[in-house]
């Protein structure tokens, strides 16, 4: 029997052992107001059961999970189960006007996690203008009974959430931003775990400390949570082995330094193999754009048991915050692996593809209407020049469900750039005006789908990370310059590509996907730089029902908050 058949049987006997053995869980979140204190200032946050990050919820593979939210704030918001494909349950996946209305204070909302293929870590968060960065925490999914880890099982797991940390209410910075037409201002620090580390300068701020035992193996969960800033992490002396991606194993290999997009999950070994004593983990941001994040190193302590003392910040290496070539370097080497636990490879062939949609990103402007406009235009952002404006009568799941989207959405998002000129060129004098509207793709179901995402120097240019909801798709290549249609996919990877759920497109190049339009619903794409989604970069993809009863999406639940 050949190793490809070996393989496939071994996912359907996985596949069936973890059906046959899935759990139901239950949590219940209470989000409210809570004061935290942090560079010697006390600042008032939304957070869940009075914790910062939130609380970490742990389940098998092919499980479901019921989460009652409570609101107990002052303004409402929904919770978005980032990475989890909700097969057929659109109803629950949670971004704010796109699949449900906000909860509003003092009413509460259930939403059934539906879990199927997903191992390793995802995260939940907020889903509401900027709420997500006080509203957050690990989604850990652990293999299903029976079900072994694809390399030697470690001997404990440590989750890492890379945060941005503002003196003030995050919801009311984002406001204030949009208000003017300006930037949303920087962070005021970055944390780990909540915590701020010892480069800050105030006494009372604490540091995150990972005690560990000389010879054992840690899974590191990694996700970053940050608003704005895409993150290089490291762990002084040791080496770090990537083994999982947005859930999904990839080929294991071992760098000094990872680097992770917000919104993206990472899952590495490390091993405490060094001399006794504590080391410094660190993180710093990394932006190839012109307008930069602030570059603070924020540190942790990897602390063996039984030490004392040791650590020396000169020690810490991390790529400074433009090294595109430490990027590219780390990047690249990430491949799909084919083993048991992972899906089936299943990469829409060449001959399959019946959807292209090849999307521009950019940051545009827009005129300014508000009273407190500092200026003519606005900032604004964009794919394909459209500028996305949330609904507020209603959400877009529900109209498409009602079938009446009139004054809701238009299904007519373009396919392709409305001009084309030099992407990545010098664009100094080009016109940065873009429309506006909400405007969806519409996919049949079982369409084999490929989008090019091709980044430009509209405004400051630089990378993004580009999040779809509903799916994990393939990312099968990439490149500089401008995506050439003729050229270009025959350097595409369909032996490997990863299998992932937010992917980093390089400044001045491209990106190509693929996956099947396989999960019916209304599902959101956008950019998971905060500010760029809340200027417009974002766009929908409906698919729709396929013809059967199991290719449909389920009907919505009891008690789906209401629009006011």
């Amino acid at each position: 029997m050949s190793l490809l058949k070996l393989s496939f049987l071994g996912v359907l006997f996985l596949s069936t052992l973890f059906l046959c053995s899935a759990d139901v869980h239950h949590y219940e979140f209470f989000v409210r107001e809570r004061n935290f204190t942090k560079l010697c200032n006390t600042t008032t946050l939304l957070v869940v059961n009075d914790s910062y990050p939130g609380p970490e919820i742990r389940v098998h593979r092919g499980d479901t999970v019921f989460v009652n939210v409570h609101n107990q704030g002052n303004y409402g918001f929904t919770i978005h189960w980032h990475g989890v494909k909700q097969p057929r349950n659109p109803w629950s996946d949670g971004p704010e006007y796109i699949t449900q209305c906000p909860i509003q204070p003092g009413t509460n909302f259930t939403y059934q996690v539906i879990l199927s293929d997903e191992i390793g870590t995802l995260w939940w968060h907020a889903h509401s203008d900027w709420t997500r960065g006080s509203v957050q925490g690990a989604f850990v999914i652990l293999p299903a009974k029976y079900e072994p880890y694809p390399f030697p099982k470690p001997d404990a797991d440590q989750t890492i959430i890379l945060q941005s940390w503002y003196n003030g209410d995050y919801k009311q910075i984002i406001d204030q931003a949009l208000a003017t037409g300006t930037n949303p201002r920087q962070p005021d620090a970055y944390a780990i775990n909540g915590n701020l580390g010892d480069t800050y300068g105030c006494p009372n701020d604490t540091i995150f400390r990972m005690q560990v035992d000389y010879g054992s193996t840690y899974l590191l969960r990694i996700i970053n949570a940050a608003m704005n800033e895409q993150k290089f992490f490291s762990i002084t002396n040791h080496s770090l082995t990537l083994v999982a991606q947005d859930a999904s194993y990839v080929k294991r290999f071992t760098s000094n330094y990872i680097l992770i997009n917000p919104g993206q999950t990472m899952d590495v070994l490390v091993v405490a193999n060094q001399n006794v004593g504590q080391y410094y983990m660190a993180t710093r941001p990394f932006s190839d754009a012109a307008f930069r994040p602030v570059d603070f190193i924020t540190t942790g302590v990897f602390e063996y048991t039984n030490s004392a003392g040791g650590l020396n910040a000169s020690l810490i290496t991390l790529p400074i915050i433009n090294d595109t070539s430490a990027v590219n370097a780390f990047v690249s080497r990430i491949k799909n692996t084919r083993v048991p636990q992972n899906p089936r490879l299943n990469v829409p062939a060449n001959s399959r593809i019946n959807r292209r949609v090849y999307i521009a990103i950019a940051t545009n402007n827009l005129p300014c209407t508000g009273s407190q406009c500092l200026g003519p235009d606005r900032l604004a952002a964009s794919l394909n020049n459209v500028s996305f404006v949330l609904p507020r009568t209603d959400n877009i799941l529900q109209a498409y469900y009602n079938r009446s989207i009139n004054g809701v959405y238009t299904e007519d998002f373009p396919l392709n750039p409305p001009e084309v000129y030099d992407f990545t060129g010098n664009l100094t004098t080009f016109n940065r005006q873009a429309s506006s509207g909400t405007r969806a793709v519409v996919l049949n179901y079982g369409d084999a789908v490929e989008i090019v995402l091709q980044a430009t120097q509209l405004g400051a240019g630089g990378s993004h990370p580009i999040h779809l909801h509903g799916f994990s798709f393939y990312w099968v290549g990439s490149g500089t310059g401008n995506f050439n249609n003729q050229t270009d996919p025959r350097t595409f990877n369909l032996v490997d590509p990863p299998l992932i759920n937010t992917v980093h497109v390089p400044g001045r190049g491209w990106v190509a996907l693929r996956f099947f339009a396989n999960n019916p619903g209304v599902w959101f794409m956008h950019c998971h730089l905060e500010r760029h989604s809340s200027w417009g970069m974002d766009t929908v993809f409906i698919v729709r029902n396929g013809t059967k009863p199991g290719t449909s999406m389920l009907p919505p639940p009891p008690g789906m908050p209401r629009c006011t």
